[in-house]
């Protein structure tokens, strides 16, 4: 595999000379590939160092962070006790403070400013202004992810994704000569090909399989349906080299089951639309890498102290580098579970698992909430079921829907309920109904478990 960078100056191909903006991206790429290695003390210490100029700014050009801080935080020594005497903002306080959030004054080397909004699945979107140093991050780790993972650039990129308008229709749909704007007009690569998500999955199939990607880039619960339903007709993609996810919690048994059927490996991805890259999956195991260059990650238990590995806590992320709206200790809506140091010898914290949003959580007749477990390959050991989803209506009640492959005799809606039992709680009813299909939210997203407490 060999990734050949462009060059803009007429008669130098080699070594490559970049545009201005392709060289900043690498010489920024160049600086966190060095900072991956450090101890995390080291980076500890410069993310304080870049949290302190940033809160500075805040407090002096955010009319909501002027008010609540004020004088508290005027200080050239930040240090982790005082940052964690900071208020968390919570989703419902961004959406109330609005305008106030953003600077009333944006240095000008930070370059223009977006416009961005959430994709409102808690029917709560959530609108933040983005600036291009923001940007030059968000392609830095993207780049920072294909070099991780080795991927062979000049490959095909598939991409089944949300669409607005659902446009973006097989067999035609999107069509570009690269990658994106992380590679664009720095290193040659081979084209992308893009699908509206809603595209029912016998479609996808027939797309993938006359296209022939190298790499597929979708959301987890597209790519189990894909999976299952080649597992299903006994299809093989021997033209797949990897897949990658977003967007949604992963499922468990998803990378065992794209081993399984396809014989590739799965690479996950954690972003949020507001803050970006929050985390990538270590080239070396399963676990994730906080990308500290950018992001300020705390994971926090209910009394808002610091998870230690092997605990699961609310995800609250502060961007580094967003001065228009600084989301300083923003709880983002997901839990995760802190790990181990890694033994690939990045000093970047691990997050073993990103387990999914509050409104995943289950509430039990007594009150505790903690996550179900479901699990399709134990479904399926019982009925051909194709997708689920539960959905808890009251304290007491769980109603699964069910798309099936064929007829759910008696005999196994009675052993479906008693699983779902187990992994629920005695005293809760189950009820179970038989659906032609489950829709996906208008962004495209899709969920195995829905409280409407």
């Amino acid at each position: 595999m060999e990734n050949i960078i462009k060059s803009t100056v007429k008669g130098i191909e080699w070594p490559a000379l970049p545009g201005s903006v392709g060289a900043g991206r690498l010489a920024t790429l160049f600086q966190v590939e060095q900072s991956q290695w450090w101890s995390a003390d080291k980076i500890l210490q410069h993310q304080l160092k870049q949290l302190n100029v940033l809160l500075q700014h805040s407090i002096t050009h955010v009319p909501y962070y002027r008010e609540l801080l004020g004088k508290q935080f005027q200080t050239d020594q930040l240090s982790s006790d005082l940052w964690q005497t900071i208020p968390v903002l919570t989703r419902d306080k961004l959406q109330q403070t609005g305008k106030n959030l953003r600077t009333t004054y944006l240095p000008p080397s930070h370059g223009g400013v977006a416009e961005s909004q959430t994709s409102g699945s808690t029917g709560k979107p959530v609108e933040t202004l983005s600036t291009e140093i923001c940007g030059l991050f968000w392609n830095v780790f993207s780049l920072r992810d294909h070099l991780w993972h080795r991927r062979d650039l000049s490959g095909k990129l598939a991409v089944i994704r949300y669409t607005q308008n659902k446009a973006a229709k097989p067999p035609q749909g999107i069509r570009s000569t690269n990658w994106g704007r992380a590679t664009q007009d720095l290193y040659e690569t081979g084209p992308t090909c893009w699908i509206n998500i809603h595209t029912p999955i016998s479609e996808q199939l027939d797309w993938l399989q006359t296209e022939k990607p190298d790499y597929l880039l979708t959301h987890p619960s597209v790519l189990q349906e894909l999976a299952l339903h080649c597992q299903r007709e006994s299809v093989q993609l021997p033209f797949l080299r990897e897949v990658r996810t977003i967007s949604e919690a992963l499922p468990d048994g998803l990378r065992e089951l794209c081993k399984k059927v396809w014989n590739v490996g799965l690479v996950d991805i954690y972003t949020t639309i507001e803050l970006g890259y929050l985390a990538l999956q270590c080239p070396e195991h399963n676990h994730y890498h906080v990308q500290s260059e950018g992001v300020f990650l705390e994971v926090l238990d209910d009394s808002g102290k610091p998870c230690l590995p092997g605990e699961t806590g609310k995800v609250v992320v502060t961007s580094l580098h967003n001065f228009a709206t600084p989301l300083i200790r923003y709880e983002v809506g997901d839990y995760a579970q802190v790990g181990e140091p890694c033994s690939c010898g990045r000093g970047l914290p691990v997050i073993k698992k990103v387990l999914g949003r509050y409104r995943n959580l289950i509430t039990l007749p007594g009150g505790e909430r903690r996550w179900p477990k479901f699990g399709m390959g134990e479904i399926l050991k019982i009925a051909p079921v194709r997708q689920y989803q539960a959905i808890q209506h009251t304290i007491t009640e769980v109603e699964y829907l069910l798309v099936m492959d064929g007829l759910l005799s008696d005999e196994n809606e009675q052993k479906l309920i008693k699983l779902f039992h187990k992994n629920l709680h005695p005293d809760m009813h189950v009820s179970i109904r038989v659906v032609d299909e489950i829709a996906r939210s208008a962004s495209g997203k899709y969920e195995e478990f829905m409280s409407l407490l």
